[in-house]
């Protein structure tokens, strides 16, 4: 049935996905479902009862990835901010402030990398980033200085994967620049 003892469904289904990350991101999007199988703890039968394909399994990392983001977004958003812009600097700190583990972050960033050459996942992450997109867009900033804001997050965010850092205080320094922007965006108007 694919089930391993003392682990709920939900467990393995966890496991199966954190084991495809892995997966992929050492071995490329190639990795096969016998090697995630094994790395999960399971059969390989236990992972077709719970991912009827490897496509299936890899739309469900990327799914769980992008769930994922938005979470902590919606956890970086602050209780007392009712100022316009508040969803981009939740936005700003869920990019920008230094991850616990640089190694995780950038690890996290291969992981996407490899998952990005995959049609359908690429399609995914676009359809996501519409609707996250639109809703920076409702937030309440003048367009460009949303744009602005979230280029630079965007850029600074993929440091690691160039062998860059977030524990700089260059980069502390213009976290917080790009925050304030978003606080008095009216000093970038003509």
């Amino acid at each position: 049935m694919g089930r391993t003892a003392g682990r709920s469904p939900q467990d393995t289904r966890r496991a199966l996905l954190t084991a495809a990350g892995e997966a992929i991101r050492v071995r490329g999007i190639h990795a096969s479902l016998d090697e995630i199988a094994r790395h999960a703890g399971v059969s390989k039968g236990g992972l077709i009862y719970h991912f009827a394909s490897k496509d299936e399994l890899i739309l469900a990392l990327a799914h769980d990835l992008l769930a994922t983001f938005r979470a902590s977004v919606d956890a970086a958003l602050d209780p007392a901010d009712t100022a316009p812009g508040r969803l981009t600097r939740a936005y700003l700190r869920a990019v920008l402030v230094p991850p616990a583990d640089e190694l995780a972050a950038r690890e996290s960033l291969a992981l996407i990398t490899q998952l990005m050459t995959v049609p359908e996942v690429a399609a995914l992450a676009r359809a996501d980033a519409q609707r996250l997109e639109a809703d920076l867009a409702a937030d309440g900033l003048p367009p460009d200085v949303l744009t602005l804001v979230v280029a630079a997050a965007d850029g600074m965010s993929s440091a690691p994967l160039w062998g860059g850092s977030y524990l700089t205080p260059e980069h502390q320094r213009l976290t917080r620049r790009l925050l304030d922007l978003t606080y008095r965006p009216t000093m970038w108007e003509d």
